[in-house]
């Protein structure tokens, strides 16, 4: 195996970092204003500590799992220069609406307790719901789009628009991703969280996941029949059991297992989406003859061979720390964790 293709894989491990571990923050985030609402909370008072617990799931690791998405770009700049500058001009306006909604997001988690009014808090609130499902969205039609192929000319220029990205199956990937970061996040909650919530987002798991499982195989059916390959076949048929293994062990109140299976889920998925990539790593819709590949978009040997040293370095530390992060805050969390704060305000001053 030569450098690109190594590198190739790594970009692959490292999107499935990302989109595994913030999958569920972004499930979170577009659950906060469902688990925390009317339906749920018996008055304004409880409904504001449910939104405290929801976020306390998440709130000692969600930078943490932004740093993947990073890496993956860092790495994708490094390794393979032409296909970064290919996707990220021709993919501007998308990455920058992501880009602005990440912020948004990450604002609401840092303000959102800097004041005690009601208006305050319910402003970030919808900052961190639509920071959470703009990025769950566009991320499942940017990556849908790259597999299926976007028109490129011989200059490895993006000659489309933003209207270019919206295709049938970059739509559904969209939705398939909101689906399963749903899914994935109810699940997450069900196990970080004891008492009623935790009941709740076990009975939201299971509905939305039905939903999430038939949109996702009639994806990766799609993907597959078109441009899939025996190994891609392989982590398709994978995807679909470990959601389906998830979905019923979430019914059996079996969370971690449960978690497991949506975890897995997405990584085989993305899986699948590298595999039917493969030798691409941009195809072209205009003309195969001008796809990107690993050869043809790749830096020198000499860059590839820094960057992994530099990778078998560090690496280890960053996931030694990650996950001594998860181990620190592995409890469960109730209403009962939330101390009493003062009164919400109805008007801000």
């Amino acid at each position: 195996m030569d450098l690109a293709t190594f590198w190739f894989i790594v970009l692959g491990v490292l999107w499935t970092g990302y989109l595994v571990l913030e999958g569920f923050d972004f499930g979170v985030g577009m659950l906060l204003p469902v688990l925390g609402g009317k339906r749920y909370a018996s008055d304004a008072v409880d409904a504001e500590k449910r939104r405290r617990v929801l976020l306390n799931t998440i709130g000692p690791v969600w930078d943490g799992n932004e740093v993947w998405v990073l890496t993956a770009g860092g790495a994708t700049f490094a390794a393979f220069p032409h296909w970064y500058a290919t996707l990220f001009s021709g993919f501007y306006l998308p990455l920058l609406l992501i880009l602005v909604a990440l912020i948004l997001r990450n604002l609401g988690f840092e303000y959102r307790h800097k004041r005690p009014e009601a208006q305050w808090k319910a402003r970030w609130d919808q900052a961190i719901f639509w920071g959470s499902l703009v990025p769950a969205l566009l991320w499942g039609v940017a990556l849908t789009n790259i597999v299926r192929g976007v028109p490129i000319d011989a200059n490895k220029e993006f000659t489309g628009n933003l209207f270019t990205l919206l295709t049938p199956a970059g739509l559904l990937g969209g939705l398939v991703f909101v689906a399963l970061f749903l899914t994935h996040g109810a699940i997450f909650i069900a196990l970080k969280t004891d008492g009623k919530i935790r009941h709740e987002a076990r009975q939201i798991a299971e509905r939305v996941g039905v939903v999430a499982a038939v949109l996702a195989v009639a994806l990766l059916l799609w993907i597959g029949l078109t441009d899939g390959k025996l190994a891609s076949w392989v982590t398709t048929v994978v995807a679909a059991v470990a959601l389906l293994g998830g979905l019923a062990a979430n019914r059996a109140g079996r969370e971690g297992w449960a978690f497991i299976g949506t975890a897995v889920t997405i990584a085989m998925a993305v899986a699948t989406y590298f595999l039917v990539l493969f030798p691409n790593v941009m195809p072209s819709s205009t003309n195969p003859a001008w796809n990107l590949t690993i050869d043809n978009a790749s830096s020198t040997d000499y860059t590839l061979k820094v960057m992994t040293i530099v990778a078998l370095v560090f690496t280890p530390i960053v996931l030694l720390y990650q996950g001594w992060t998860y181990w620190v805050f592995r409890k469960r969390l109730t209403v009962k964790h939330i101390p009493e704060d003062a009164p919400l305000e109805t008007v801000s001053h």
